[in-house]
């Protein structure tokens, strides 16, 4: 499928998707996030894909935020449906079951670094800035930022970038662990593939059931969350990926996982 704001290349068993609109610093628009929508919809379902990079075009952004004309008309119905809207494709992405990477590439500003926040994993090129700047405007983050973001580096952190809508370099961004590494520009899509190909060279059983666990933490108490890991690891001890992976450890070999 062709989409108007993005392009994606599989290969593989990656899908390298980058959002396309470098005129705009990738800002997402309501066309953006609808083909988001669609294509993350599509490689949920692809049995070819196994982790999947998002990046932006270009050299100055990742994503930008935003499309701010889409804002100016809103009232408060429209502004929940808008929030609601992009929490939905944010959702999907945080609970494809499948590890996304973002390849945070300059800018990661409000409903991008939102998206940043939805991807499992993020790797920044070192000119990367991150912040939720939508005090500016009068508004909040509404793509689950006010939410992942306060999860991720912890409240005081998360309400000093919100309440002051301040930008953060990519060092700043890793010493608080809202990224996992820095690299040069050069080197982010060389990276986020390597670490693509050591998940890759994992049992995708339990991949996708490690992702569901860690995924529960949000949600649930301590004991509730380790009921859960208990119920997934017992599924993963049913898989024939869990035999492989005893037998070529025991035989001293590099385990042949089936994904099964």
């Amino acid at each position: 499928m062709n989409y108007e704001t993005l392009q994606c290349d599989r290969r593989d068993r990656i899908a390298f998707i980058t959002i396309n609109r470098p005129d705009k610093l990738n800002a997402l628009n309501a066309l953006a996030k609808s083909e988001l929508k669609q294509l993350f919809l599509d490689i949920q379902h692809d049995a070819e894909v196994d982790v999947v990079i998002v990046t932006g075009s270009g050299e100055k952004a990742f994503v930008a935020g935003t499309d701010i004309k889409e804002l100016k008309e809103l009232d408060e119905q429209q502004g929940r449906i808008f929030s609601e809207r992009g929490q939905e494709v944010f959702n999907l992405i945080e609970n494809l079951g499948k590890p996304v990477i973002a390849a945070v590439n300059g800018y990661a500003l409000g409903g991008g670094a939102e998206l940043a926040l939805a991807c499992h994993i993020r790797i920044a090129s070192d000119n990367a800035k991150f912040g939720q700047p939508e005090v500016n405007l009068g508004i909040i983050p509404g793509y689950g930022g006010t939410q992942r973001l306060a999860r991720l580096v912890g409240k005081g952190r998360a309400l000093e970038l919100i309440l002051t809508g301040e930008q953060i370099d990519a060092q700043e961004a890793l010493r608080i662990g809202l990224v996992n590494k820095v690299v040069t520009l050069p080197e982010l899509m060389i990276s986020a593939e390597s670490m693509a190909r050591k998940v890759i060279g994992k049992g995708q059983v339990a991949v996708r059931l490690a992702l569901m666990a860690v995924n529960a933490t949000q949600e649930v108490s301590l004991a509730s969350g380790q009921a859960f890991e208990a119920e997934l690891f017992g599924r993963c001890c049913a898989s024939e990926d869990f035999k492989e992976g005893i037998t070529a450890f025991i035989e001293k070999r590099k385990p042949v996982f089936k994904n099964k």
